[in-house]
């Protein structure tokens, strides 16, 4: 790293021999390590949550987390290193922490090379989870700079996250596809209806990504804009991946496109993954690295179990298989039984199960005819439908109560109700599964409803048939904000548009054993 000297630095800095320290002048906030990307916070519990930056050069990460924005009697954590091997980006799980209490946090980077340099902080602030039944209140979607919508400043920017954050919620429960990497970002888009889009650029994004640095370069596209770096800071982060983290309706049987001059699906997961990990404020498994998967309590009143629909699914094929085994793996039988314990297991009176894909919306995997999603079509359970039917019946002979399934990936908004009566299968209790996003993408729909498990559309908003990847700019971006009252327990689950209208809701009683 090169430091440039003052003149009258230099001069003193002569000096060193008489005794005098010798020190670069580093007046310039370009000569300090920076935080690049702002902050994020993610993965909060009731005592504590992880704290995210990303530097410009080795340095170390220091965290300062106080109960009040003015960082009285602030407590300093030991200070961690962000290295190039990791993109110079650092997460540190920050504990001991009180109940149900607002928590400021201040990241600045110290040069590695020269301690008594340290670069400006930037402050953050989370809630933790409450010890008591208070409220607590949560947006989720899905799908960011998808379909060649990048961001747009004529536009506002990704305008989604300015609306969410308005409601000041808890946390935020990302649905997946947080980047297109197989989406080029180009300079402009003409529109139907003659106008252009003009997108912010980087050079990593004018093509697929395949190395490590393009993977990494995606996410810190979206990083770019001012709605969301602003939406960071004040709003906790669970995370949750799906296909375009890679490619496009990746599995490890995937055929890629001529795009990719990098042929081998298991590298480019591999690396994908790598980068997602890196980017995001998650808590990390040391049974097993790199999981995706995971439960988080948030207080009496929810646990929030987010599910990995895509490190151990099978082949897409048909998925019409009459037997359940590994062609029909989905979640597979780990997470499976990971899922089944924790929700027999938990004692909050709502369970939120995080999907990344619907339940009952068929998407397919051209060209080959193959099945993306669980649904296969209409009929009895076959291929990836058992697992689905195995987890429906075991909450109802358990019993568990009160779950709610969120999900995005198919950008439109919609609810839907499923009952026995309807179905096909019948062995579960009635429930309820709520879409929404794109947050930041094209929007797509209405797909078609398998009736397997006995869906009911009670809402849906898409553009229909023949008005396809609508831009951000129509104003068909939508996300969901649930709101859970402390002190009766009701559920109110609100789909609204990037406008912050709300399209339609509706409020659930917990019921009790």
């Amino acid at each position: 790293m090169n430091i440039k000297f003052s003149r009258r630095r230099f001069l003193t800095s002569s000096a060193g021999v008489l005794g005098v320290v010798a020190m670069p002048s580093l007046s310039r906030a370009a000569d300090r390590p920076a935080v690049t990307h702002g902050v994020q916070s993610g993965d909060v519990t009731a005592d504590g949550g992880v704290v995210w930056a990303r530097t410009d050069r080795p340095a170390q990460m220091q965290v300062e987390v106080a109960t009040t924005d003015t960082f009285r009697n602030a407590r300093a954590l030991p200070p961690i290193a962000a290295l190039p091997e990791n993109d110079f980006t650092a997460k540190m799980l920050v504990e001991n922490l009180p109940a149900g209490q607002d928590i400021f946090y201040r990241v600045r980077f110290r040069d590695l090379a020269h301690s008594a340099v340290e670069g400006k902080a930037v402050t953050g602030r989370f809630r933790t989870a409450p010890a008591d039944r208070r409220d607590v209140s949560f947006v989720w979607g899905g799908d960011v700079a998808g379909q060649g919508w990048g961001i747009n400043p004529d536009d506002g920017g990704m305008v989604t996250f300015a609306a969410m954050r308005k409601h000041r919620p808890d946390f935020f429960l990302h649905s997946g596809d947080t980047i297109y990497a197989d989406g080029p970002i180009q300079a402009e888009v003409k529109l139907a209806d003659g106008r252009i889009w003009k997108n912010l650029t980087i050079p990593e994004k004018a093509k697929v990504a395949e190395t490590l640095d393009e993977y990494r370069a995606a996410h810190k596209y979206n990083l770019t804009d001012d709605n969301l770096r602003a939406f960071n800071a004040e709003v906790p982060i669970f995370v949750q991946w799906d296909d375009h983290e890679v490619t496009n309706n990746w599995s490890l049987s995937k055929e890629l496109p001529a795009a990719y001059k990098e042929r081998n699906i298991a590298l480019l997961a591999a690396r994908g993954a790598r980068a997602f990990h890196e980017m995001y404020p998650m808590r990390e498994s040391i049974s097993e690295p790199g999981r995706v998967y995971r439960r988080i309590s948030y207080g009496p009143h929810l646990d929030v179990f987010v599910l990995d629909e895509r490190s151990y699914r099978g082949a897409n094929g048909p998925n019409l298989e009459t037997e359940y085994g590994p062609a029909s793996y989905f979640l597979g039988p780990d997470q499976i039984a990971w899922l089944k314990r924790g929700l027999l297991d938990s004692r909050a009176t709502w369970k939120v199960i995080a999907s990344d894909m619907p339940l009952s919306l068929i998407v397919p995997d051209t060209p080959k005819g193959g099945s993306e999603a669980f649904a296969q079509g209409d009929g009895p359970v076959r291929g990836r439908e058992f697992e689905i039917a195995d987890i429906l019946r075991f909450i109802k002979t358990a019993p568990v109560r009160n779950t709610v399934w969120l999900t995005a990936d198919v950008h439109y908004a919609a609810a839907h109700y499923y009952d026995p009566n309807r179905a096909q299968f019948q062995d579960f209790e009635p429930f309820w599964e709520f879409v929404s996003g794109p947050l930041h993408a094209g929007t797509f729909g209405p797909n078609t409803l398998d009736n397997t498990f006995g869906p009911e559309v009670r809402f849906v908003k898409a553009p229909g048939k023949d008005s396809q990847n609508l831009p951000p700019s129509a104003g068909m971006q939508f996300f969901g904000h649930v709101r859970i009252d402390g002190a009766s327990g009701q559920m109110t689950v609100t789909l609204r548009d990037r406008a912050d209208v709300a399209l339609w809701s509706t409020t659930l009683d917990p019921k009790f054993v």
